[in-house]
C-alpha cells in the first residue's frame, strides 16, 4: 500500500504542469504580478496552517487546505513559466529598434553548406552609439565567406546588425511548426545576415563548465574521427556515445526509426543505466566497508553527472542522472524510496529549472517510458512463469520493451506518424550490440584502448546492416498515421482505461475501453473513407519554388519543380500529402503537357474536373489574350510582364494566384493591383497555403 506521504511530488506535479501550460497559452506581463501576489498569499496561509495547526483546529478544514495547496502548486507553475518567458521582460531586445546588438554564442554553431546557424544571448543594444542593457535569445543564420570563413565557438562575443524578425509560422498543412518549436526554447526572433555584418570581439562570455564540456567533447569526437574510417559508423559512434549530432544518412535514420530503436541514437536513460551497471560492477571491491561503499556511490554519481555534462545535458540524460542520484543516495543511507515519487521529483526539478521542457518531445517520451517500466513491466513479466534461467531473462527483456512501447505508443504515433511492428525483435537484436558499443566507445576514449577501434567500428556496421534488413522486411511498420489532438486524447484515455482494467480485473472498465477503441476506429474509418472520395486542389506556400497538388481519392498530380529527394519537398509538401493519405503521386513540371484521368495540362491551360486555371508566365509577355476566355484562377509564374488591369480586360477570372518564383517587388505589385480592383488574390510566399475543396466548390 502506498501512503500519500510517499508520493508528495506525484501530488504536486500534476497541478504544477497544468499551471505551466495555462500560463504558456495565456502569456501576459500582468499575469506575473497577479501570480506572484497569489503565490505569496497562498504560501503565507499554508505556512500559518502548518505552524499553528492545533490552535487553528486546521483538521476541521483539511479538505479546503488541500485544495488551496493544489491551487498554490498550479499558480507556482504558472509563475515559473511566466518568469522564464523572455519576451515578457521589459528589456527584451525586440521591444525596441537598435542599430547594432552585442550578443554571445550560446551553443555550438552548426554549418550546412555556406550557412552557419547558432543561438545567441543578447546583452546590449546600440542606438546612435548609446548602449542599453538588453536580454533575450536570438537565432542567427549567418552566410559565411567561402574564401575566408569566420570561425565561431560557444561563448564568442559578437556585434551584429539588428535586423531581427519574428520567426515565421508554418504555412502549409502538417508542416513542422518551427515557430512553435523555437518558442519552447524561449526564442521568438531570428535574423539572416552576411559575414560582413558581423564583428567578432576578443571577449568570451561562456559558462566555464559548459565550455569545458564542449571542448572535451570536441577532442573526443576528433579521436573517433581518426580511428573510425567509415563515415556512417563515425556518425553513429559520435551520436550514440557523446550525443554529438553528426550527419547521419537518411537511410540509417530511417532504419532506426522504422524498427523502433531510434532511442539508441539519442543519449538517454538507457545509456546512463548501462554506465551505472558497469561502474557498479567495476567498483565492487569498495563494497567491503560502509564508508567505502558510500564513497563508491558518490563516485558513481559524480561520474554519471560528468558524462551527462559531456553529452550536452539533454532532458533524458538529466532525468536519468537525477533519478539515479536520488536512488544512489537513498541506497547509501538505507532510505526506502518510492519509484513514482523519484520520477515525479525529477520532473519537478527539471521543470522548475526550465518549464519549457514540458514541450520537449524527448522529455515527454523519456518520462512516459520510465513510467511504463515502473508500472507496466512487473505486471507484464508476471504473465508467464518460465523456469529456464536464460529464457526467463529473455522474457524479462521482452516485457521491458513492451512496457516502454505501450507507455509511449500514443505520443510516438502522434509525433512520428508510424508504428514499428517488429519493435520487440529489433530491441532484442540491438540490446547486446548497444551495450558492447557503449562499453567499447567509452573504453576507447577514457582508457585510450585504441586497438579496440576496428571491433567497435565492425559492431556499429553490423548493427546498422541488421536494422536496415529488419526495416526492409515485409510489413515492418505502419506508416503515415496522422492523429489530431482529439484523437491523441481519445487514444491515450483508451489505453489508460484498458491498462487499469487489465491490471485490476475490472470488467466494466474493460467494456468502456473497448467502446472507446470502437469510437476511435470509427473516426479512423471515417477519415479513410473521406480520403478515398476527396477531390481537392492544394497550392503550397514555398520560399522560392512552386507546388500544387491536384488530389483525387488517394492519388495526386503534383505540379512542381521539386522532386521526391528534395529537402523542400520533404519539409513543406510531403507531410500534407501524407496526412491526406495520398499513396500515389505523379510529378509534373510547369513546361510539361500531361493528361491523366481528370487532370489535363496543355498549352498553359490546366483543367482538373470543373476547375480551370490559366498558367501565365513570361511566354505571355507583351502578348494579348484574345476571345475573352473564362477561368476560375490565373496563376502568375516567373514574373510575367502583364499588369492586372490588362489581364482583367482579356480574361474572365475570379482568383489570382502568385507563386514564389516571382520576384518580391513583382509580388508586391501584383498584390497591390489585385487589391485595387477588389480581386481575390493568394500570395504563395510567406502566406498560408490555398486549399480548394471541389466538392464544396460545386
Amino acid at each position: 500500500m502506498t501512503f500519500k506521504s510517499e508520493i508528495v511530488f506525484v501530488r504536486i506535479l500534476l497541478p504544477f504542469i497544468i499551471g505551466i501550460c495555462c500560463a504558456y497559452n495565456f502569456q501576459n506581463d500582468l499575469l506575473i504580478t497577479l501570480s506572484l501576489t497569489l503565490c505569496v498569499i497562498l504560501l503565507v496561509y499554508l505556512i500559518a496552517v502548518n505552524n499553528f495547526y492545533k490552535k487553528l483546529k486546521a483538521y476541521n478544514f483539511k479538505g479546503v487546505t488541500g485544495i488551496i495547496f493544489y491551487f498554490f502548486c498550479f499558480v507556482l507553475g504558472g509563475l515559473v513559466c511566466l518568469l522564464n518567458t523572455q519576451s515578457l521582460k521589459e528589456e527584451y531586445h525586440a521591444n525596441r529598434s537598435f542599430d547594432y546588438l552585442k550578443v554571445w554564442v550560446n551553443d555550438e554553431p552548426q554549418q550546412t553548406n555556406d550557412i552557419v546557424r547558432f543561438e545567441v544571448v543578447v546583452t546590449t543594444g546600440y542606438k546612435f552609439n548609446r548602449p542599453e542593457t538588453l536580454s533575450g535569445k536570438l537565432l542567427i543564420a549567418l552566410k559565411v565567406d567561402s574564401l575566408n570563413p569566420v570561425k565561431l565557438k560557444y561563448g564568442d562575443e559578437l556585434i551584429v546588425s539588428s535586423k531581427n524578425l519574428p520567426v515565421e509560422p508554418s504555412y502549409n498543412p502538417s508542416e513542422f511548426d518551427f515557430k512553435a518549436w523555437l518558442a519552447t526554447k524561449n526564442i521568438y526572433h531570428q535574423t539572416f545576415i552576411n559575414q560582413n555584418h558581423l564583428v567578432k570581439l576578443n571577449s568570451n562570455k561562456s559558462n566555464p563548465i559548459i565550455k569545458y564540456a564542449i571542448e572535451v567533447r570536441k577532442r573526443q569526437v576528433e579521436i573517433y574521427r581518426k580511428l573510425i574510417h567509415n563515415d556512417e559508423a563515425f556518425a553513429v559512434a559520435s551520436t550514440l556515445v557523446l550525443g554529438y549530432r553528426a550527419d547521419l544518412s537518411k537511410e540509417t535514420l530511417a532504419a532506426y526509426s522504422k524498427t523502433g530503436t531510434i532511442h539508441a541514437l539519442s543519449v538517454s536513460g538507457m545509456h546512463v543505466g548501462i554506465i551505472y551497471i558497469f561502474l557498479n560492477w567495476a567498483l565492487f571491491f569498495l563494497d567491503k566497508k560502509r564508508l567505502l561503499k558510500i564513497f563508491k556511490l558518490l563516485l558513481i554519481s559524480f561520474l554519471i553527472w560528468y558524462y551527462s555534462l559531456l553529452t550536452g545535458f539533454s532532458p533524458s540524460v538529466l532525468r536519468s542522472a537525477i533519478m539515479l542520484t536520488v536512488y544512489i543516495l537513498a541506497k547509501a543511507f538505507n532510505k526506502n524510496s518510492n519509484s513514482y515519487n523519484i520520477l515525479a521529483f525529477t520532473a519537478f526539478c527539471l521543470l522548475l529549472y526550465n518549464p519549457f521542457l514540458i514541450w520537449d518531445v524527448g522529455f515527454q517520451l523519456s518520462f512516459l517510458a520510465v513510467f511504463g517500466l515502473i508500472y507496466l513491466q512487473p505486471k507484464i513479466y508476471k504473465w508467464f512463469y518460465i523456469k529456464n534461467k536464460w529464457l526467463d531473462k529473455l522474457w524479462a527483456t521482452v516485457a521491458l520493451s513492451l512496457a516502454a512501447q505501450i507507455a509511449t505508443f500514443p505520443l510516438s504515433i502522434y509525433y512520428f506518424h508510424q508504428f514499428p511492428l517488429y519493435f520487440i525483435f529489433s530491441n532484442l537484436f540491438i540490446l547486446l550490440p548497444l551495450t558492447a558499443m557503449m562499453y567499447l566507445g567509452i573504453g576507447i576514449l577514457m582508457l585510450r584502448l585504441y586497438f579496440l577501434a576496428p571491433i567497435f567500428e565492425w559492431i556499429i556496421n553490423f548493427t546498422n546492416s541488421g536494422l536496415k534488413w529488419i526495416a526492409n522486411l515485409p510489413f515492418s511498420g505502419i506508416t503515415s498515421i496522422w492523429l489530431n489532438q482529439w484523437q491523441l486524447i481519445l487514444l491515450s484515455f483508451t489505453l489508460i482505461i484498458f491498462t487499469i482494467a487489465l491490471v485490476n480485473y475490472k470488467k466494466k472498465l474493460l467494456i468502456v475501453s473497448l467502446l472507446c477503441i470502437l469510437v476511435f476506429q470509427s473516426f479512423a474509418a471515417y477519415y479513410k473513407i473521406s480520403a478515398s472520395k476527396q477531390q481537392k486542389i492544394l497550392f503550397f506556400s514555398l520560399r522560392k519554388n512552386y507546388a500544387a497538388a491536384f488530389i483525387e481519392g488517394n492519388e495526386a498530380v503534383l505540379l512542381t519543380d521539386l522532386d521526391g529527394s528534395n529537402k523542400n519537398y520533404d519539409f513543406f509538401v510531403k507531410p500534407a500529402l501524407d496526412q491526406m493519405q495520398i499513396t500515389n503521386i505523379h510529378f509534373v513540371k510547369w513546361e510539361q503537357d500531361t493528361a491523366l484521368k481528370s487532370f489535363i495540362k496543355k498549352e498553359h491551360q490546366l483543367v482538373f474536373h470543373q476547375y480551370h486555371i490559366l498558367l501565365l508566365d513570361d511566354d505571355f509577355n507583351y502578348k494579348k489574350i484574345d476571345q475573352l476566355p473564362k477561368f476560375e484562377s490565373v496563376w502568375l509564374h516567373q514574373n510575367p510582364r502583364k499588369n492586372v488591369l490588362d489581364l482583367r480586360n482579356e480574361v474572365l477570372f475570379s482568383t489570382l494566384l502568385v507563386d514564389a518564383t516571382n520576384k518580391d517587388y513583382m509580388i508586391k505589385r501584383y498584390e497591390q493591383d489585385a487589391n485595387k480592383f477588389q480581386l481575390q488574390s493568394h500570395i504563395l510566399k510567406k502566406n498560408n497555403s490555398y486549399l480548394i475543396d471541389l466538392k464544396v466548390f460545386k
